[in-house]
């Protein structure tokens, strides 16, 4: 049987876009019988109905999302393709999921240089944490993203990207931490459940049995920074993230013990998947080392 063509997914996604056949129509420069005719036979061929009609308006079913998707994905390909072949140069729509860490503090270098030397590809970025990322990788709701250990997605590539040191963060009032218990019955401040540095902050509160008195979840390094600046509890930040948002001065932090403090920041993407401007970003990260070995002020030990 014969794959569904460009032209008809075109207007599939006409109709979305315009909500409508009326106007898909007038985008396209065809007839309106036309159009309605296409969307039929795509329904008939596919056997499920794309949109639900109601009162003239067309609203589009599970099935259509899920063509929809798809429909984005192959029409961004055959433009890509066909700008790729013609200038030989990556262009077009990068988009890509990162997590909040990566965007503010690895980033700006790297996608800074990317489009200096790809100034027709469009990057865009999606923020969250390292679960939501990998199912937005898995939707095809973005090419490629940036996760960090721990994770588990063997169904998708990855390649390393950062290499991060991790940093127990608390008000500048502790002076010292070398006993564990010091720690207990403070509050931990945190991203949600699906952050890998909290989990990887709850597996070593949990390896020295040390118990939170409870958890704050917030939504931004800034206000994490802030919180533990103001003795609220504690938390955990890359140390390149902790320079990204100005903490010196600000609150106290101490490395982890090595099990726990060295974690590597990954891109990954969906098996057999390929772009012109995604290649272009992967020999970007291989060319240039974006990793930062300067000395910090945050160099005391953490001793358990």
């Amino acid at each position: 049987m014969r794959n569904i063509d460009i032209d008809l997914l075109e207007i599939f996604k006409a109709v979305v876009d315009c909500g409508g056949i009326t106007k898909a129509a007038a985008r396209l420069n065809r007839v309106q019988s036309n159009i309605t005719t296409r969307v039929k036979n795509l329904e008939e061929r596919l056997q499920v109905s794309l949109f639900h009609r109601e009162g003239g308006k067309l609203v589009l079913t599970a099935e259509g999302h899920l063509l929809l998707t798809y429909a984005e994905r192959l029409l961004r390909l055959s433009t890509e393709a066909e700008a790729a072949l013609r200038s030989r140069s990556p262009s077009g729509r990068l988009r890509i999921g990162t997590l909040e860490s990566t965007a503010a503090a690895r980033l700006p270098p790297l996608l800074s240089s990317y489009h200096e030397r790809y100034p027709e590809v469009q990057l865009e970025l999606v923020t969250g944490d390292t679960t939501s990322m990998i199912e937005r990788v898995r939707s095809f709701d973005v090419e490629a993203a940036f996760v960090s250990d721990p994770f588990l997605a063997d169904d998708l590539e990855a390649r390393p990207a950062f290499t991060e040191e991790l940093m127990l963060i608390g008000s500048k009032d502790i002076t010292s931490l070398a006993e564990a218990r010091q720690l207990a019955q403070r509050t931990v401040i945190a991203f949600a459940t699906g952050c890998s540095y909290r989990r990887i902050l709850e597996d070593w509160l949990s390896m020295s049995k040390i118990i939170p008195e409870r958890i704050l979840e917030l939504t931004s390094y800034h206000a994490i920074t802030a919180c533990v600046a103001a003795g609220s509890g504690i938390g955990i930040m890359p140390r390149s993230v902790l320079r990204a948002v100005h903490a010196v001065g600000q609150v106290q932090a101490l490395p982890l013990p090595p099990k726990f403090a060295q974690t590597c920041t990954h891109l990954i993407w969906r098996p057999g998947y390929s772009s012109v401007a995604l290649e272009a970003l992967q020999e970007e990260l291989s060319r240039c080392d974006y990793d930062e070995r300067a000395s910090h002020p945050f160099d005391r030990e953490l001793e358990l």
